[in-house]
This record gives C-alpha cells, sequence and structure tokens, in this order.
C-alpha cells in the first residue's frame, strides 16, 4: 500500500516536473518571439499616444484600457487562430505575408521622413459637434477615436504574431499546434501589458510631474518639473526611434523574406526569380561576416550587426519610398496616425499631434509650478 503510495507521488512529481519545463518551454519561446516582434512593439507604442490628443486627463487611461482591450481581442480572437493554422498547414507563405508587413512598416517610416522634409500640411478644423464646451473631445468622438486605434492595432498586431509564429515553427518545427497556439498567446498578453503600460506611463508623466510640482517639498517641485518639461523632447525621441524602427525592421523583414522564398524550402527554390530573390539578403549578410571577420571580437560582431541594419535601414527608405510614390500616384496617402491628426483639427492649426503633447506638457510647465496655496487640498 505504502508503495503504491509512494510510486503514485513519484508519479505526480514526474508530472509536475513535465509540467514545469513545458512552462519553461512556453516562456522562453514567447520570450524569443517577442524579441523577434520588438521593432513593430516599438512602431505600436510610438503610435499609440496620438489617439489620445484632446483628450481630458480624466479619460486618458480609461481610453488606453479601451484600446489595450480591443488590441487583445484582435491577437486572440482573430489572429491568432489564423496564424496558428496557416502556420500548421501553409508555413510557406509567412515570409510572402511578412513581405507585405515588412512593406507596410518601411512605407510607414518613409512616410514620417517625407512628412518632416516638406513639413506638415494644415490640417482640416474639427467639426462644432465633436468638442465640448471645454474645447476636449466629446463621447462620440472618443468612441471613433478608440475605434480607430483598434483598427490600425490590428495591423500592427497582425505583424507581430506572423513575426512570433515564424519564430515559433523556426525554432521547434515539430511542435504541436496547441504548444503554437500557446506561445502565441502568451506572446498577444505580454506584448499588449508591455505596449499599453508603457503608453499609459508616458502619457501620465506628465500628470505625475505636475503632481509633485505643487507639493512642499523643493525636491519634490524639482523632480515634478524636470518630468514635465521632459515630456515633450521624450514624445520627439519617441517618434525618432519608432520612424528609425519601422525602416530598420521593415527593410530587414522585406530582405529576409525574399531571401527565404527563394532560399532553400522557399517558394521559388531552385527559379531564377528565386535566385535573384534570394541574393541581396546573402549579400548584405556576406558584408556583415566580412567586417565581423576583419576586426573580430566583439567590436566586429557591433559593427557587422550596425552594418547590417544601416543596410536594412536604407533598403526600408527605398521600399517605403517607392510605396509612398505609387500610392500618391493613385491619390493615396497617409500613416497610419495622420487621419486621427485630421479629424482632430483644433487651436493648434497645422501642427503635429508631437507638437501639441509638446504645447500640452509646456503650458502645464508654465502655469503649475508654484507651490500650492495653504488652501490647496493637496496641502
Amino acid at each position: 500500500m505504502a508503495g503504491g503510495l509512494f510510486a503514485l507521488l513519484d508519479d505526480v512529481a514526474a508530472l509536475a516536473r513535465i509540467a514545469a519545463a513545458s512552462v519553461d518551454d512556453v516562456g522562453a519561446a514567447a520570450g524569443r518571439a517577442s524579441m523577434k516582434a520588438a521593432g513593430v512593439v516599438v512602431d505600436d507604442t510610438a503610435v499609440t499616444p496620438q489617439y489620445l490628443h484632446g483628450s481630458p486627463a480624466a479619460r486618458e487611461l480609461p481610453i488606453i484600457k479601451k484600446i489595450a482591450i480591443g488590441s487583445l481581442r484582435n491577437k486572440l480572437l482573430f489572429i491568432l487562430p489564423a496564424a496558428v493554422l496557416l502556420g500548421q498547414f501553409l508555413p510557406q507563405l509567412l515570409p510572402v505575408i511578412l513581405i507585405f508587413g515588412g512593406g507596410f512598416l518601411a512605407y510607414e517610416g518613409a512616410h514620417k521622413v517625407w512628412e518632416k522634409v516638406r513639413g506638415h500640411e494644415p490640417v482640416a478644423e474639427e467639426a462644432e459637434d465633436q468638442l465640448t464646451s471645454s474645447g476636449e473631445l466629446s463621447p462620440e468622438h472618443e468612441a471613433k477615436t478608440v475605434a480607430g486605434a483598434i483598427r490600425t492595432d490590428f495591423i500592427l498586431s497582425a505583424e507581430i504574431m506572423v513575426i512570433a509564429l515564424k519564430e515559433v515553427v523556426g525554432s521547434d518545427p515539430d511542435a504541436s499546434i496547441w504548444m503554437r497556439a500557446i506561445v502565441l498567446a502568451a506572446v498577444a498578453v505580454l506584448i499588449t501589458v508591455l505596449v499599453y503600460g508603457v503608453v499609459a506611463l508616458i502619457v501620465k508623466m506628465d500628470d505625475v510631474g505636475l503632481h509633485l510640482a505643487e507639493k512642499p517639498s523643493k525636491a519634490s517641485q524639482r523632480v515634478g518639473l524636470a518630468l514635465v518639461s521632459a515630456m515633450p523632447r521624450l514624445l520627439t525621441a519617441i517618434s525618432l526611434i519608432g520612424t528609425l524602427a519601422m525602416l530598420w525592421v521593415g527593410g530587414h523583414i522585406f530582405l529576409v523574406s525574399l531571401y527565404e522564398i527563394g532560399g532553400p524550402d522557399g517558394l521559388l527554390e531552385g527559379t531564377t526569380l528565386g535566385d535573384v530573390l534570394h541574393a541581396p539578403y546573402e549579400l548584405i549578410h556576406h558584408w556583415e561576416e566580412e567586417v565581423h571577420h576583419a576586426v573580430g571580437g566583439a567590436l566586429g560582431s557591433l559593427l557587422g550587426w550596425l552594418l547590417n541594419t544601416l543596410l536594412s535601414g536604407l533598403v526600408g527608405l527605398l521600399v517605403g519610398g517607392i510605396i509612398l510614390a505609387v500610392l500618391h500616384a493613385f491619390g493615396i496617402g497617409g500613416g497610419h496616425g495622420s487621419g486621427h491628426g485630421d479629424e482632430h483639427g483644433d487651436e493648434h492649426g497645422d501642427k503635429h499631434p508631437d507638437e501639441h503633447a509638446a504645447e500640452h506638457a509646456d503650458d502645464h510647465a508654465t502655469g503649475r509650478v508654484d507651490p500650492p496655496a495653504e488652501d490647496s487640498p493637496n496641502r
């Protein structure tokens, strides 16, 4: 009896170890897949704050929550099942889909560069019924804004999930369909929490700064003013990083996807067109290896990676520029944040949404920096 009990306990312990190992596998696979999608995550994080301009401070976190829930619904209910079935039955199509994703990212980056080069066009003024008497967005327009943000997120989420799936399929081709689904679900939750958690911190940074600036402590006031004054620079840095990430990741995805279509086990393996598609990234990778071996060590690896990154970014700019020119020729244009800006035109005229946020932070900085009065509730 005792022997049977101990045997049962041994079996339970063995099952627990297997379950723990499976959890570790899922976590490791989800982590690797999330890292592969990092560039798109930066893009998503850089875009989302644009949808909050004109919103009162009390509505910022609820709006972010609504967009985050919509994003998670996109990933889990729509994208994940399609991606898992695609990876299970038609994995050869993953590079083809990623070509479109890379082209989209490259286009977005090129569009932002073009905006900076030629300046922003004036935006139309917002209709009276979209603003409240205080100049803030009406509930109806807030709902339209959230819906637009969720639609935009669908494109970025699809890219993230396909990139993650490709990593899962490549790292463990024999993984079951359920294992892939679990890993992708973990990626979906991890990425959503990361992106919208960072967005929430960004948009509330000036409010935290204002709260600290109203404290009687001089040290708290200095920290608060520093946070408020840093807000415009942070938004500018995020915009720049997002643009560079779009060009780099978009170009890299484009090159690698073409390489895989024309390479071993690719759709066009052994054909003349496949050899042509295979060549560009093979050449860039060869140059990266040459730099690595010529310099040697960690510095050689870093310089080789920088060369690969620079060339991928240039390819992204070229591809995005071509797509931008073609779309403009057909009268189509605008990045995934521009429509929102057109809808939100206000007293800022033709200024870019980042400039709106910068002025918002500057207004706070100049108007609420003194210690509170004696009867202030913060005292």
